[in-house]
């Protein structure tokens, strides 16, 4: 596939803006019955958890009612949280961390940790840059407060640039897409499926990745006053167990599920396989410990200090570690998550 025909190709992502900060709001609504008076409220996207958890039958015998809200990004998804809206609802690294930095009514509660070789900068085939080093003065489009950012953000520092070396075009996925297939910029820092999608496309190549710079955590993100209601709160508690058993399922049937992500989200089943290989195959449930909150606590100083968030926070302060203990213990394994600079 040429570039030419890159920008239609890549227009059903426009749906999965987990770790993307763009404005988007609730889509869809719908509901999944069970037993019980509670109902929860899950804020979800295309592909998300409705679908993984009815994918590996962990929506079977609830005792609670789901009602399902979907989102195309996790910025507003997580507005919802805040508004009280949504009880509970999920991103990357760093939508968490946009958040609790405006001040947000959230609380992180649950935890997931995979590679990070899908978190990267792609140059077009023939461009003459092979380092990050040599971004240097380039043009680098990046959907501003995206994990992407983060990464890219981490990458030149380990190369000795910082985010003035280089000249920034904050664009969402579908609009980075189409200035680099037509050349418009120099390289594009992505996140799967989106990078998968555009290397399946032929006109690009990985110049780096965001394994050993970014942390590949992603969270579970509720309400403080869902958490406060004991019926809800138990809820929340079993729906994290559920989808860590359904991320387990994942990680054992993996041509399974991207033939229903394909389904669900519109991607090609060849680019969803390539994305479960390399990202979502990967994750596995972890504890919320002292190490993940320090490597959380590095992004908002970074976006702090860059002013890109309106105040500097402590990240433990948006944390609640009670559900750490209906890990499974191989999920309460310490782990390091390494540093941006490292």
């Amino acid at each position: 596939m040429n570039r030419r025909t890159l920008p239609a190709f890549l227009l059903p992502l426009a749906l999965l803006l987990t770790a993307c900060g763009g404005a988007s709001s609730a889509s869809t609504a719908s509901s999944t019955d069970g037993k019980g008076s509670v109902t929860l409220n899950i804020g979800d996207q295309k592909g998300g958890y409705e679908a993984i958890l009815r994918a590996s039958g962990e929506l079977d015998d609830l005792d609670y009612r789901i009602k399902w809200s979907t989102f195309t990004s996790g910025p507003p998804l997580l507005e919802a949280v805040n508004a009280g809206a949504v009880d509970i609802g999920g991103g990357g690294n760093t939508p968490p961390v946009f958040a609790a930095g405006a001040g947000s009514k959230v609380v992180v509660v649950g935890a997931t940790h995979g590679s990070s070789a899908g978190e990267a900068i792609v140059v077009p085939k023939d461009s003459p840059l092979r380092s990050p080093a040599q971004l240097k003065g380039r043009s680098v489009a990046v959907a501003q407060g995206s994990s992407a950012h983060f990464q890219l953000i981490s990458s030149l520092k380990k190369a000795g640039l910082s985010l003035s070396d280089v000249r920034l075009k904050y664009l969402q996925p579908a609009d980075a897409l189409a200035a680099f297939s037509r050349g418009k910029v120099d390289a594009w820092a992505i996140w799967d499926p989106y990078t998968s999608q555009v290397l399946r496309g032929g006109g690009a190549r990985v110049l780096t990745t965001g394994e050993g710079v970014v942390n590949g955590l992603a969270f579970q993100v509720a309400s403080p006053a869902a958490l406060k209601e004991p019926g809800k709160s138990a809820a929340i508690g079993d729906l994290l167990v559920r989808l860590d058993r359904a991320q387990s399922w994942v990680f054992k049937h993996p041509d399974a599920w991207a033939k229903v992500w394909a389904k669900e989200t519109g991607l090609p089943y060849e680019v969803a396989l390539d994305a479960v290989k390399v990202t979502a195959g990967t994750r596995v449930p972890v504890a919320i410990d002292p190490a993940a909150i320090a490597s959380e606590q590095e992004i908002a100083d970074t976006f702090a200090d860059l002013k890109l968030i309106p105040r500097r926070f402590v990240f433990k302060d948006f944390v609640d570690t009670r559900f750490n203990r209906d890990l499974p213990a191989s999920s309460a394994t310490p782990r390091s998550y390494g540093k941006a600079s490292s």
